[in-house]
């Protein structure tokens, strides 16, 4: 099995999905550390390379278990990793950091726990808007000048913060939720993202697994952070599974799954908005990634296409329930409005 390879804004060539190593954390259930190690490695066997972690993923865990594998196949992995969040993510406490001497700081102890001399993409986490931008990737620029980063990325940007941070530097790819039923992004930091040469980088492509079917019964996620998200709760679950039987039916058609069909329609959303897409599903199981993989080699017709592409009006809740009204970019920008 061989995964293409895709260039990202300012020349950064990557594969074409990547993995999200978010999961490996227990975020989304449990699993050993041989377990996360295995899927790493299986992940870059079948040319899965482009690697995503940040710094409060586990408290620093997904970067020392990404460490372990880049001990041995460093030269294989394109390794982007993500600064700009305090707190913790199991416990709901997450607040953005993003004033220029933490920017230093954070790469150095990001670099330190992933055992490596530099950093191939660093991306602001989250905006604190309080810091302008222009501030935060400045200090951001002088990583790359001392080496310890080669490119730029962010993190659920408005298109105007986008704008402003591309004038200070090279923006490589922006990282925003994008799937069949997160679309709020190709309002506007799509198009501009494909205007100035940006690549993205879809986060929770498959709907945090809701997506996939997997999450028929919500015992599945009874223990972890899902069961408390708008989307998964009371009658939204219900209404929403409708999503997930019409990539069920759409799928059969294609003997295909339904992950399958929602990283397809991904793919072809980019490619009708002009820009390329590389998203990064997690999973803490091997037979996923390739499953995961498989959605390259779907094409859909486009009655398919026009069937999925209304998906996204009929889901009850929001994509984000958390308390910062400056978590999304969705967010700044209808506040702006």
């Amino acid at each position: 099995m061989t995964v293409e390879k895709v260039m990202l804004g300012d020349g950064l060539v990557v594969s074409r999905q990547g993995f999200g190593a978010m999961a490996l954390t227990g975020v989304y259930g449990a699993s050993t550390h041989a377990e996360n190690l295995s899927v790493l490695n299986h992940a870059l066997d079948i040319g899965v390379t482009f690697v995503d972690t940040a710094d409060i993923y586990g408290g620093g865990d997904s970067e020392r278990t990404v460490a372990e594998v880049a001990k041995v196949r460093r030269n294989e992995m394109t390794i982007a990793t993500k600064f700009g969040i305090t707190g913790s993510i199991a416990g709901k406490t997450m607040r953005p950091r993003n004033d220029p001497a933490y920017v230093l700081q954070a790469a150095e102890a990001s670099l330190h726990r992933l055992g490596i001399e530099t950093i191939d993409l660093y991306y602001l986490h989250r905006r604190d808007v309080d810091v302008p931008i222009g501030e935060v990737v400045g200090a951001m620029a002088e990583l790359v000048a001392a080496g310890k980063v080669r490119h730029l990325g962010l993190s659920e940007v408005t298109a105007q913060e986008l704008e402003a941070a591309n004038r200070v530097h090279p923006i490589t790819a922006v990282q925003s939720e994008w799937s069949v039923w997160s679309r709020d992004v190709e309002r506007a930091v799509v198009p501009t993202a494909a205007r100035l040469g940006v690549g993205f980088v879809p986060y929770s492509p498959l709907g945090r697994g809701f997506l996939s079917g997997a999450l028929s019964d919500r015992s599945v996620f009874a223990d972890d952070w899902r069961a408390g998200l708008s989307r998964f709760s009371g009658d939204a679950f219900d209404s929403n599974r409708a999503a997930v039987a019409a990539l069920s039916a759409i799928a059969a058609d294609h003997a295909a799954t339904p992950a399958q069909i929602a990283l397809a329609w991904l793919y072809a959303a980019a490619d009708r908005l002009g820009l390329p897409a590389v998203p990064i599903p997690g999973t803490r199981r091997a037979a996923r990634v390739a499953e995961n993989v498989g959605a390259l080699d779907v094409r859909l017709m486009s009655e398919e296409l026009r069937v999925l592409d209304g998906l996204s009006d009929r889901i009850v809740g929001a994509r984000s329930d958390f308390d910062d009204p400056n978590w999304t970019s969705d967010t700044r920008e209808r506040a702006g409005e």
